[in-house]
């Protein structure tokens, strides 16, 4: 157990890993929840169970939700059925390492819990307007779809073209994986699921959005890394910055001329051009790829 325990640990302390953190946070809550629901069931305590549970999924009422606001974050974190997580996380380690790969950790975590956010918001706007929801007010959703699909759809925005290989399908652009469950939550909106399926709907269209706007050189995760960054300061011993001492031969290449805003340099492009030239692009480190990216980013 103590093995298993410091795995865990080394994740959270590990740098730039918010794939396999965010996966571990999903699974340690559904075990947790699982365990709980075992043993208060067995003690003849179901009606705790659904207590604690409803503590974590968010209501369509406005009024219930302003007695749990921190149900807007941790619906998108909980699971009760073992196929839900499943399926939620593997289609969210599938594209959440394209855009890991391509746009970084920090954007990956931020297009999370955006997603989150919007598939809530979604899920709100549409319970509390349209007269088919409104007799359906005491309905709750929970579960990491809606952040999955930002991840999905704004993978598939950044590379259409990229290509899974699926059983029995063989190679298909993600582009077309994710019109298919687009199109399938949008016709299950007024199945048994309605919520849920509302839900993925907004956090595809935050997903879209978020790609298309960091095209243009806006980053709408700005805000969640201020918030981040402003706990993580909270808790950070202050120290003296080290001195830096610096060596540069006659023959060293100077990057002075280097881009603003962490913009790579023209050198650095041709560079990484000639190497997709020789080798392919699949040949590109992960930080070649992201500097690619950011270099496509400059008007």
């Amino acid at each position: 157990m103590s093995g298993l325990f410091n795995d865990f640990t080394d994740a959270f302390a590990k740098r730039n890993n918010g794939l396999v953190q965010i996966i571990l946070i999903n699974v340690i809550v559904f075990l947790l929840l699982i365990f709980a629901e075992v043993i208060l069931t067995l003690s003849g305590k179901t009606g705790i169970f659904l207590l604690i549970f409803d503590q974590l999924r968010l209501p369509s009422s406005l009024h219930e939700l302003l007695l749990k606001p921190w149900t807007l974050i941790t619906h998108f974190f909980t699971h009760r059925d073992i196929f839900h997580i499943l399926f939620n996380m593997l289609f969210f380690y599938w594209f959440g390492k394209l855009i890991d790969e391509y746009l970084g950790n920090r954007r990956l975590i931020n297009l999370y819990i955006l997603g989150g956010l919007a598939g809530a918001l979604a899920f709100l706007i549409i319970y509390n307007t349209i007269p088919y929801f409104q007799n359906q007010l005491g309905s709750m959703v929970h579960g990491a779809s809606g952040a999955v699909y930002a991840v999905v759809v704004g993978a598939a925005t950044l590379l259409p073209e990229y290509t899974f290989f699926l059983f029995l399908l063989g190679p298909v652009r993600i582009k077309y994986i994710a019109a298919f469950y687009v199109i399938l939550s949008f016709i299950e909106t007024i199945g048994s699921n309605a919520g849920g399926n509302i839900a993925h709907l907004g956090g595809a269209l935050l997903g879209f959005i978020y790609i298309k706007q960091l095209q243009k050189g806006r980053d709408l995760g700005a805000p969640i890394d201020a918030i981040v960054n402003f706990f993580q300061n909270l808790f950070k011993k202050k120290e003296r910055p080290p001195i830096k001492v610096t060596y540069r031969s006659q023959n060293q290449k100077s990057y002075s001329n280097a881009s603003p805003a962490g913009f790579p340099d023209e050198d650095e492009v041709d560079e990484i051009l000639d190497k997709i030239s020789k080798s392919g692009y699949e040949s590109l480190t992960k930080e070649e790829k992201q500097k690619l990216f950011r270099a496509s980013q400059k008007q």
